[in-house]
This record gives structure tokens, sequence and C-alpha cells, in this order.
């Protein structure tokens, strides 16, 4: 019992040292787990009520907010890793502010976010009881290879699950891994069969299923979205119960679908003590996750940041925002979180800003960015590299319009530590922690 007592006490002083010094997120999770490579499988031992691992490529960080929120309504105690730091070590370094000396966490269910491959490491060290996984898509293919690369890791993940999988129906390689060994019951979420005809603004053609015939059987407790207009939408389940009608803080099918795969898993853990007002309550108060949908008020007018990072995700989002008429910064890094290779940004249609045109591009492909833009005849004012600099032109130029940034990843990191400093928002982390 001695080694998880100095792994907790040394990570604890990680973290508080890190916070003095504004470093990063999983450097606590790296020496607790150094000093005890088994810390994780120490810290969960408690955890009875279950542990649900969210992983898949694009809506991660969105549907573990929405799943925490709604678990939390139903009054229990859930531990999650707010920050999306989605390696085994950013959820240890969440773990450590709550754990006592003992390294025992005291919480009774555990939803997690984890990257794909990462996700596999986790497993090795502590089995999931369910799995919810959401979509496959090309997203950066110099880290994870192919589409067919990223749903093996994720058959390989539900095999290692021991009581339930959640699936995406509408997904062909996600939804047959109800068929590989080893995998525990599948229920399966998607769109009302009423709704085909939207799943271009949620998938690549590549991942949809050539034959609707192909699809899986509608079970009982399978979830269906099905929208009542564009901000209101329900979840209709195989044994025809509803819940709904919901309405979410965060607008967009693809929110609208990630929330369906919350209640779907939602229902599946809880069983009969699942709640349908709870539910309703809980989504309503989920705030759009740090950087993705995230409305700022600058100067009294609003600016929105969201995060893209491969061609599905920037399709889905340019369907959901880019036809209304705001002031547009496209922000482009190719660093290695945001993935080196960026000829996937040919992937992906950006028609819909034809008729305003992009004020400014910017970031390590500020350039790439515009001649992009250039080919779908998108008039690009100002070309800015430096982030903040173009930040600053953004907000000059455009004054009294409201604004929107689609940036990857750490383009994105830096612009909300910026407008974090200028306009007083909750840090990094932050406003999860104030919810918990």
């Amino acid at each position: 019992m001695l080694r998880p007592l100095i792994a907790t006490v040394a990570g604890k002083a990680a973290r508080a040292a890190t916070r003095l010094k504004g470093g990063g997120s999983a450097l606590p999770g790296l020496v607790a787990e150094r000093l005890d490579p088994r810390f994780l499988a120490h810290a969960l031992e408690d955890v009875r009520g279950g542990i649900v691992v969210v992983s898949g490529t694009n809506g991660k960080t969105t549907t573990t907010k929405m799943l925490t929120a709604v678990l939390r309504e139903h009054g229990l105690n859930v531990f999650s890793n707010p920050t999306g730091s989605n390696f085994t070590r950013g959820v240890i370094s969440a773990m450590l502010p709550q754990l006592p000396i003992s390294g025992r966490l005291s919480a009774d269910v555990a939803v997690l976010e984890l990257d794909e491959a990462h996700a596999l490491r986790f497993a090795d060290a502590v089995t999931p009881t369910h799995a919810l996984l959401l979509n496959v898509a090309r997203d950066q293919l110099d880290r994870f290879a192919e589409i067919d690369h990223t749903a093996k890791l994720l058959a390989q993940l539900a095999a290692r699950t021991s009581e339930a999988v959640v699936l995406n129906r509408d997904d062909s390689f996600v939804s047959r891994i109800a068929g590989e060994p080893e995998v525990p019951p599948a229920t399966y979420f998607g769109l009302d069969d009423s709704m085909r005809d939207r799943l271009e603004e949620l998938q690549e053609a590549d991942v949809r299923f050539d034959d609707e015939a192909q699809l899986p059987a509608v079970g009982p407790g399978d979830g269906l979205l099905r929208e009542l207009n564009e901000r209101d939408f329900e979840v209709t389940f195989g044994d025809q119960s509803q819940v709904g009608p919901l309405r979410l803080r965060q607008r967009g099918l693809a929110a609208m679908i990630n929330a369906t795969a919350a209640v779907t898993m939602a229902r599946r853990l809880l069983g009969e003590g699942f709640d349908q007002a709870a539910t309703e309550r809980a989504l309503r108060t989920v705030a759009p996750p740090f950087g993705r949908g995230e409305v700022i008020d600058c100067g009294g007018q609003p600016l929105e940041l969201v995060l893209v990072k491969n061609p599905a995700g920037f399709t889905v989002a340019l369907h959901t925002y880019g036809s209304t008429p705001v002031a547009t910064m496209v922000a482009i890094n190719d660093n290695y979180a945001d993935g080196r290779d960026v000829s996937w940004l040919y992937d992906v249609s950006f028609a819909s800003l034809v008729d305003r045109g992009v004020a400014v591009t910017s970031g390590v492909r500020a350039y790439d960015m515009a001649l992009r833009l250039y080919y779908d005849d998108v008039a690009t004012e100002h070309i800015e590299p430096n982030l903040i600099a173009a930040l600053d032109h953004l907000l000059a130029t455009h004054p009294d319009e409201p604004k929107r940034i689609f940036c990857t990843y750490t383009a994105m990191m830096a612009l909300r530590r910026t407008l974090a400093e200028r306009y007083d928002l909750a840090d990094f982390g932050e406003e999860a922690k104030q919810a918990s």
C-alpha cells in the first residue's frame, strides 16, 4: 500500500507545481504513473456503478460532458476528465485533486473521454464496464493511419469491455463491431429513419452504409434522434418510449446526435432508474465545452470558437455554423496535436463561405488555408500567421458584427488563453470543475 500513497502524494505535488508555473495537465499523471504503474487500477477499485469509456474520432468531449451531466442529475457522484486531456495520464491528472492520500477514488461512476489508441492503454490497466463508441473519420492521419485502423482500435476496446457497448448505428465501421468476437451486448444510437437524408451533415460517404438494408435492426434500447425543428428534438427508443422534447445550449445536428448517444448510454447504464425529466433538465444546462461552439462576449458582440480537426468535423461545423452572416477567421496550425498533414482541408467544401468571404486566415498554415479558400472561390481579406495579431485584426476591423473562428486544436488553445485573459473567462477545465 506504500507505493499508491507515494504516487498520490508525488502526483499532487507535481500538480501544485505545474499550476504555479502554468504547465500542462498531463505531467502530474505521468509522475504518479511512473511511481506506481498500477495507479489507475488502484484508484478506480472502489467505483462500483460503472466505468464508462467514451471514444471515437469526433464528439468525445461534448458527449462525455452531456453523459456526466445526465448521471449527476440522477444523483450519482460521477468522476470525469473535464479538461479533455484524453490520454491515460490526463485521466490521472484530473483524478488527483479528488483523491485522498489512500489513492482510492470515491465515486459511483467514472465517465472517461479517451483517445482511440489510449483507450486500449487504459483497458490494459482497468477493464471498462461500458464503452460508448461514437464514429470513425479521417483524423490526423500521421498519428493513427486510416479509418480501418481506427475502427480496429475501437473493436479491440469493445472486446475488452465487460458489460455493454453503445454503438453508432449509422456508422458502418462502428456498428459492425457488434459482430466481433468477445464483444458484449450492443445497443445503438443514431438518426431516425425519417432523417436518413441528413446523414451527409454528420458523416463522410465512406463510413455510411451503401445499402440501408444493412443497417442493424432497431432493438428496444436503441435511441434514435428525431429533429422537431432547428432547436428541438426528441430521442425515441425501440420500445417506443421517448425522451423530449429536448433543447440544447449548443446548436446543430452534431450536438443533437451527441446528446442522443449520451441519453442512450445513460438509459443503458441506469436501467429502471433512468428518469426522463432528470435527463431533460440536465441537457438543458450543458454549456458547449471549451472552444467547441463556445460563445464569448467581446465588447458586446458574440465571438464563437469552433474547433475543427478533420474533414468530417469541419464539414459538420460548416453545415451548423457556416451559412450565418458573421465575420469569419480560420486558424490552422500543423503542430503534433493538430496533425502534421493538412491535405485533409481539400476534402472539405467551403462553398457556404463564398457569399461573405473570410476576414482573416491565421496560424502556421495561414497561407495554405487562404490558397485552399481561393480554390473554392472564397475571398480572403487578410492573411496573418500570428494568431494574436490576427485576432486583434478581426476585432478591430469588424467591431460591430458577430464573429466566428474556425480553429485547429493548438490554435484554439492559444486563442482561448488570450480571450480568457482579456475577458475574464474560466481557464481550461475550470468550467467543468465549477459545475461538478
